[in-house]
């Protein structure tokens, strides 16, 4: 019975002296957000800030109440505490204001907007900050990658189809691809931001309001590019936090297949790279080994990011259109996705620029092979023999070297002739000197000239873009910082000034 009544108890009854009993204590401790809500409290003060000062200037309320409101809200930044016993932050930041001036003054907090439009107003002015956050997060990782590809030059690796060494690159060849991803998951970041920098408020629940509001002025005194203009869609929305996971998501393809790479690459099977000690782990029981655990976990935490996508898109895609509280379960998916991106691109970056690069292709006879298309083209370049003749020739060829434990580089004008009659009428006669010249790898690279190969000439020239690109990166980064920084001091200013008229008065 002592149980039953404690959750009986009324925790709050701002909203519900009128058409509501009082709530039980364990529902409003299930429904609540008040502590996802923690990560948004800054930006709900600042809306409430902005819609004041709005209401002053359109002559809704007066200066003197508008400004006592205001000083109310500036106190609550350190003062208000989220409970999960609160409903949400609006209930608890209105209890506050409420307290301080009283209802007659502070009763008028909410007059015009919602709880509705404001959550929505909150998650974008958020989600700008950590759109930003993420996207110089992938910008220190491409500048990780270009400095390491500057060192790389001419560092050859074997390029792979199928997990088998297909053709000869170069490290740094190998780092721009990455590079080049990257920047397609940064500007699609930059166009989601464009769709995020719209302001809801003025939508109320979902049909605006009888009052003159300027919903232009709250989103100018709030940084917004513009307005959510139609009201119901306004608050109805959540594609934008959809389309900033999806865009999370191809990021975490991209980094996921990054972290396998090397992974892969650092094993004693392959040796192509070798970890910082410091970044890597060993085993309790097996003293040789250097596990790469860290690029395991960014593996692992990558997968989160589809999670939280998929659970949010399984989430809304049957919800009516209006504001439904299904809504909330999907803000902190949010916050959980733009936090693991962040954290892990940090970490890959400093294992990039820690990393040890061995040119292992030029040193172990049996990625001689990756040069095999090279002899292919030869044929057909200096011998007039047809590609696809030439590619027997050379498959005959390898198998041959392969079956007796040899290499390209053990091959002799005598085999070449000896398979090469095999498949043409008379077999053909290839000089030593041009069979070695042909099988050098790092002569290969350079005749991989053509726009995007990994020749030297490009993988200077790429980088050199590159580095361009990445310049134009930090500035987008830094106008839109400046942007949100420019309005605070403005909406501050004009607190400052209504504060100022009320202390006078």
């Amino acid at each position: 019975m002592r149980l039953r009544r404690q959750e009986k108890k009324v925790v709050s009854d701002l909203l519900r002296k009128g058409r509501l009993k009082p709530a039980r204590r364990d529902a409003i401790l299930f429904v609540s957000s008040a502590k996802d809500d923690k990560k948004i409290l800054k930006q709900i003060i600042e809306i409430n800030k902005a819609h004041i000062v709005m209401l002053v200037e359109n002559e809704i309320i007066d200066e003197k109440n508008g400004g006592r409101i205001l000083q109310a809200l500036d106190g609550l930044k350190k003062k208000v505490r989220l409970r999960p016993e609160h409903e949400d932050a609006h209930v608890a930041i209105e209890e506050g204001v409420i307290r301080t001036v009283g209802e007659e003054i502070g009763g008028n907090l909410n007059l015009a907007k919602s709880r509705n439009d404001q959550v929505a107003t909150a998650i974008r002015m958020n989600l700008r900050r950590e759109i930003l956050k993420t996207a110089e997060s992938i910008v220190n990782l491409q500048e990780a990658l270009l400095k390491k590809a500057d060192r790389n030059i001419e560092t050859i690796i074997p390029g792979y189809t199928h997990m088998q060494p297909a053709q000869p690159i170069t490290f740094a060849h190998y780092l721009l691809a990455q590079f080049d991803a990257l920047q397609r998951d940064l500007n699609r970041l930059r166009e989601a931001y464009v769709r995020v920098d719209l302001c809801p408020m003025g939508a109320g629940a979902l049909a605006t309001t009888s009052f003159p509001i300027k919903r232009e002025r709250i989103a100018e005194l709030l940084g917004f590019s513009g307005i959510l203009e139609n009201s119901l869609d306004a608050v109805s929305t959540r594609d934008f936090l959809l389309e900033t996971l999806a865009v999370l998501s191809i990021l975490a393809v991209n980094v996921t297949r990054i972290a396998e790479d090397l992974i892969v690459w650092s094993t004693m099977e392959f040796r192509i790279v070798e970890l910082p000690d410091e970044l890597a782990f060993t085993s309790s029981i097996m003293p040789q080994k250097k596990n790469p655990d860290v690029l395991e976990v960014i593996r692992s935490r990558m997968s989160n990011i589809l999670g939280e996508f998929i659970s949010s898109a399984t989430l809304m895609k049957a919800l009516p259109t209006g504001y439904n509280l299904d809504f909330q379960e999907a803000t902190p998916k949010l916050w959980s996705a733009t936090e693991t991106v962040q954290r892990c691109l940090k970490m890959l970056s400093e294992i990039i620029l820690n990393l040890k690069v061995h040119s292992v292709a030029t040193l172990r006879s049996d990625l001689s092979f990756l040069a095999a298309t090279e002899i292919a083209n030869m044929l057909v370049r200096d011998h007039n023999v047809p590609f696809r003749t030439a590619h027997r020739i050379v498959g005959a060829l390898v198998k041959n070297l392969v079956e007796n434990e040899l290499s390209l580089g053990d091959l002799t004008p005598k085999l070449f002739a000896e398979v090469s009659g095999r498949f043409l009428k008379s077999p053909l006669k290839v000089e030593k000197e041009e069979l070695m010249r042909i099988v050098d790898l790092s002569k290969c690279v350079e005749s991989y000239n053509v726009k995007g190969g990994p020749s030297k000439i490009e993988v200077e020239r790429m980088l050199k873009e590159r580095w361009k690109t990445l310049t134009d990166s930090k500035g987008w980064i830094r106008k839109r910082e400046d942007k949100l920084r420019v309005a605070e001091k403005t909406l501050r200013r004009e607190i400052e000034m209504l504060i100022r008229k009320t202390c006078k008065s």
